[in-house]
């Protein structure tokens, strides 16, 4: 097994991770070298540059800078995205946001969305997708553009080729992906009705706050920006939700991630609390009732990403803490174990974690456990809040100690191994996902987890064989 790289702890690194961070916000790289230092080699290869000052000077080249920071780009940036993802904002979207736009723009019936951080484009066609449901023929008497844009030009190129794999497509029960895309060796690509209420263009955010922000975005009915703020640091964060809600019409509405809330929002905009998500509109901006509903988009459970076939596999035994002995799962998985005194705690990091106030949630995991060391479902939603706000290594020591305390804890060890694999940790990953399908495996398919919002066993299984493809 080849050894890893050495990290370079240099003058020329420091540069470039300062120069990585300006340029694309990323302050997530701020205490991350060895993840950049990976990526960066990378192109170091590609560019065929021998050591790292010849990079920047190459990174610096008037003819072949900004090709090259293109090229590093794409390798930095992290496109993770499918169908409908945040059901719950595609809720909002269709029971109260939507119908207030079509409301306001009845006379006119302009609309302008805007999908920042556009990744591959799955968000941009899932609004798409959203409005042919909601307006069905009349849309035709609508004049309505989605705009996507993104840093990553590879992404773009992905985007505008409207074709997706399974991965992407998870969401999607088969009878909707059969009305939606058309089967393409292997893949499926977005049928043309909806492809053509979306154009995509190269945009960073950054822009939005220089001396020259780029003149055409204004006047949006509709922004989502979401996880993509979440890479920035805080105070860069609320710069550019600022400039986001600068952007709005009067009356339009802000999306972000749920982990993307910000105290500091408050200063220029106002939050609309609505079912499962918070949205942001100007401060001014009145909020409307929000009418019955009309169409149901897909809705996953909660903790749940996909329902697809996959062969059978074997699960491997777990990894044990450091300086304790293995552990083998139990043979029937049990409510987790916890303090009488700590139900109102896990009340509570529920519900502000719900409404995305994570750093709130995550103080009050700290505080429970100070008084219950030894609960595992106190470390299970520390887990849960750290790998939301980021710090995936926290957040797998956390998820460990559940699994450890509680060895029947099938969502501790999901969880477990879906955040080794978020850190690249394949094998381990592979083990955590193997053993918590294998728990779920002594229930049956209709048994709904401890601490899994409705989810069951049978989809608990069909997500851990999709992981493990």
């Amino acid at each position: 097994m080849r050894a890893p790289a050495p990290l370079p702890m240099g003058e020329a690194f420091a540069r470039l991770k300062q120069q990585v961070i300006e340029r694309t916000g990323h302050f997530y790289y701020e205490d991350k070298d060895e993840v950049l230092w990976e990526r960066v080699r990378k192109r170091l290869a590609a560019a065929r540059s021998p050591s790292l000052d010849q990079y920047l000077e190459r990174l610096a080249d008037p003819d072949r800078g900004e090709a090259e920071w293109a090229a590093l780009e794409a390798e930095l940036t992290i496109g993770e995205t499918y169908f409908f993802r945040y059901p719950e904002q595609f809720e909002a979207l269709r029971r109260t946001i939507l119908p207030d736009i079509f409301e306001r723009r009845a006379e006119s019936r302009r609309v302008r969305i805007w999908s920042a951080g556009c990744a591959t484009g799955a968000e941009a066609y899932s609004v798409a997708i959203l409005l042919h449901e909601m307006l069905g023929e009349a849309l035709a008497g609508w004049r309505i553009t989605i705009l996507g844009s993104d840093i990553n030009e590879t992404f773009l190129a992905q985007a505008r080729e409207a074709r997706f794999g399974r991965w992407a497509l998870r969401s999607l029960p088969p009878e909707q992906r059969d009305a939606w895309f058309t089967p393409e060796e292997g893949a499926w690509r977005l049928r043309p009705q909806y492809r053509s209420l979306v154009r995509f263009e190269r945009g960073n955010l950054l822009d939005l706050l220089g001396p020259s922000p780029p003149l055409e975005l204004v006047d949006f009915d509709l922004i989502l920006c979401r996880n993509v703020m979440i890479y920035f640091h805080p105070a860069k964060m609320a710069e550019v939700a600022a400039a986001l809600v600068a952007r709005l019409t009067p009356e339009g509405w802000l999306l972000v991630g749920h982990a993307e809330p910000n105290p500091e929002f408050a200063r220029f905009a106002a939050a609309v609390s609505l079912p499962g998500t918070v949205a942001y509109r100007p401060p001014d901006a009145e909020t409307p009732a929000a009418p019955p509903p009309a169409w149901t988009p897909p809705v996953l459970p909660p903790a749940a990403e996909l329902v697809i076939p996959a062969p059978a596999f074997a699960p491997a035994p777990l990894a044990p803490l450091a300086g304790q002995p293995p552990q083998t799962p139990t043979a029937t998985p049990r409510e987790p174990a916890r303090a009488p005194a700590s139900g109102d705690i896990v009340e509570e990091v529920r519900r502000r974690a719900d409404v995305g106030d994570f750093r709130a949630a995550e103080l009050s995991c700290r505080e429970a456990l100070e008084a219950d060391p030894e609960n595992p479902v106190l470390h299970f939603y520390a887990g849960l809040v750290e790998q939301a706000l980021g710090r995936l290594a926290s957040a797998e020591d956390s998820l460990r100690k559940a699994a450890y305390l509680d060895p029947g804890f099938v969502l501790a060890h999901y969880h477990l191994g879906v955040v080794r694999l978020a850190r690249g940790r394949r094998e381990a990953g592979r083990r955590a996902v193997a053993a918590a399908a294998q728990l779920a495996g002594t229930l049956t398919r209709d048994a709904r987890l401890p601490e899994g919002a409705g989810l069951t066993a049978g989809e608990l299984r069909e997500l851990a064989r999709v992981q493990l493809e």
